[in-house]
Formats: structure tokens, C-alpha cells, sequence
């Protein structure tokens, strides 16, 4: 194990699970791609319809969600199938984790809200079970709504520009992410396998949010001076926090989708192993740069102090 533990490993991850020892990982935590048309990297089906990959021209410019939103043209039957192959996909790792997994081991999944339930059905059949649904309040949120008086002015129509006068196309700000929470079956007690694997319980002592127990939704932001360079990072201290809710020191946390290194950078501040691959070069060389140079930077701060920004 020697060739990923404490590494970030390039390379597709479905060609690396299976070589990790079972019963080895005693956390999974991961920023999974959500499937919703992010960028290149995030279109995982085989739809070709062009209006899906498009823009539209309120997105002509605007840095995020450069392939994202509603076809241009309409819906049509290959896009109504874009959340089933979704969730094939995320069954073909799904199913390679589990076996590595000890039991009760937490996994920690984010996703979009239009997508995760498919990644949650594929992680039941893989044999894993939900324990709960958190929620990231994020600290803004880009608003992609586009006003429909716009649109029918272009069309010269101006009576029902003035009677949709108020109204948009799209969506409401999105504030908020999901994270799923989710659990290896044990064949013991609870308490039984706590002892066993040193898992499966919560440590709301090291947790305490403003001196009250941490409720399941969590609004943990971006420190002051943290670099972002993924459009999808999430905070140091976010991860931080999950790892500290559900792991000791030393223990193995798992990402198999890892980004910008986000995951890699929390561990080593906690005293955490961690495996991480990255399938895409430009952000794997980015994750090896921030753990290397971001890791005394970001040390984690305890919760009594100011350290979550």
C-alpha cells in the first residue's frame, strides 16, 4: 500500500480501488463529479445532443457552468437518460469501494441536487446504507435565473414582456449543497465494532459548534486567505470537520475524486492517512502543489478559536 498511502495518485481511480487490501479504509470523503455539465470533466453520459453541451446567452461569458442548464432547444429523450448513466457510473467505484471499507465505516458524499439521489441508489446496491442527509449552507451562491421579459423583448413582444414582467427561467439561488452520509453495514453491536475497527461513533466532544452540539446542517466557510483554484472546492475546514466527527488520528481516509487536493490537505493538518487519485493532470499537478505548499498555511485551528472564516 506503500505506493498510495499518503499520495496522490494520477490516473483513473476505477484502476486503482481494486488494488487496495480489503477492510482497509476507515472513512470515505469525496467531492464526487455530480453529472450535472460543469465542465468537460462533469459530462459523464453518452449524450450528443448539441443543445445540451451549448450556452445560452445569458451564460455567454460567465465563468461558471460553462456547459451547464437546460438544453436550448428542449428536452429530448437522450437528456431524460443523463441521470441514468449517471448513476451507472457511479455503481461501476461504488461497487469497489465497499469491499475495501471497514465495517461501519463512514462515507461522505457531495453532490447536486438534482443528481445525488442516483448516487445514493447506487452506493444501497453496493451494499452500503444512508445514515442521514446534511446539508452545506454555502457562503454565496451563483444565481443563473434569467428574466423572461429579456428574452421576449428580443422577440419584439412586447405585451407579454410587460405580462411576465417579475418572472425568470431557471432556478433559486442554490445556497446550499447536499451531502450524503452514508454507512458500511457491521454484523455486530455498534458498540462491539466501535472496539473492533475504531468506528462507527461520533466524536461531538472535538465537534461542538459555538459550545452546542452540531446539528446536520453545517455552514463552514472558506478561510480568510484560502486559495481556490477548482470551480467545485469545498473549505479546508468543511472537510475538517467530517473527518474529525467520524475518525481518530492516523486512520485512513479515502477520495477518489480529489480535485484541487482539498482532502489530502485536511488530513495531513489532522494527522490523517489519505489516498487520493485525480484522473485529470492539470488539477492532479495543482492538488500536489497546494498539499506541498498549503499544509502549515491551512493547520487546523481548534473550534474555539476563529478559524472557520
Amino acid at each position: 500500500m506503500d505506493e498510495f498511502l499518503d499520495k496522490i495518485t494520477l490516473g483513473d481511480c476505477l484502476d486503482h480501488l481494486p488494488r487496495i487490501p480489503p477492510n482497509f479504509v476507515h472513512l470515505f470523503i469525496s467531492d464526487i463529479p455530480y453529472g450535472i455539465g460543469l465542465d468537460d470533466w462533469d459530462v459523464l453520459h453518452n449524450n450528443t445532443n448539441s443543445a445540451y453541451l451549448g450556452q445560452s446567452p445569458a451564460q455567454v461569458g460567465k465563468g461558471a457552468f460553462k456547459r451547464r442548464g437546460k438544453p436550448i432547444n428542449g428536452w429530448n429523450a437522450a437528456d431524460r437518460n443523463i441521470v441514468r448513466e449517471y448513476q451507472e457510473w457511479c455503481s461501476k467505484w461504488a461497487q469497489m469501494v465497499y469491499p475495501i471499507m471497514k465495517d461501519g465505516a463512514s462515507l461522505f458524499i457531495f453532490g447536486a441536487r438534482r443528481t445525488i439521489h442516483r448516487a445514493i441508489v447506487a452506493l444501497e446496491d453496493a451494499g452500503f446504507l444512508l445514515r442521514d442527509m446534511l446539508i452545506w449552507k454555502k457562503p454565496s451562491a451563483h444565481h443563473r435565473s434569467q428574466r423572461i421579459e429579456i428574452v421576449l423583448n428580443r422577440r419584439s413582444e412586447r405585451d407579454l414582456a410587460e405580462k411576465w414582467k417579475g418572472w425568470r427561467i431557471g432556478n433559486l439561488a442554490p445556497i446550499y449543497e447536499p451531502i450524503a452520509w452514508m454507512f458500511k453495514p457491521y454484523e455486530k453491536t455498534i458498540t462491539d465494532n466501535i472496539i473492533e475497527n475504531e468506528i462507527g461513533a461520533m466524536n461531538i466532544g472535538a465537534c461542538l459548534i459555538d459550545g452546542k452540539n452540531p446539528t446536520n446542517i453545517l455552514e463552514i466557510g472558506f478561510r480568510t486567505h484560502e486559495e481556490r483554484s477548482h470551480e467545485a472546492q469545498k473549505p479546508v475546514g468543511l472537510i475538517e470537520y467530517l473527518i474529525r466527527l467520524t475518525t481518530i488520528e492516523n486512520q485512513v481516509v479515502l477520495d477518489p475524486f480529489i480535485g484541487s487536493g482539498t482532502t489530502a490537505i485536511a488530513c495531513r493538518n489532522l494527522n490523517r492517512k489519505f489516498i487520493g487519485f485525480e484522473i485529470n493532470e492539470k488539477y492532479y499537478r495543482e492538488a500536489v502543489r497546494r498539499l506541498e505548499s498549503e499544509t502549515r498555511q491551512l493547520r487546523f485551528i481548534h473550534e474555539s478559536s476563529k478559524g472557520y472564516e
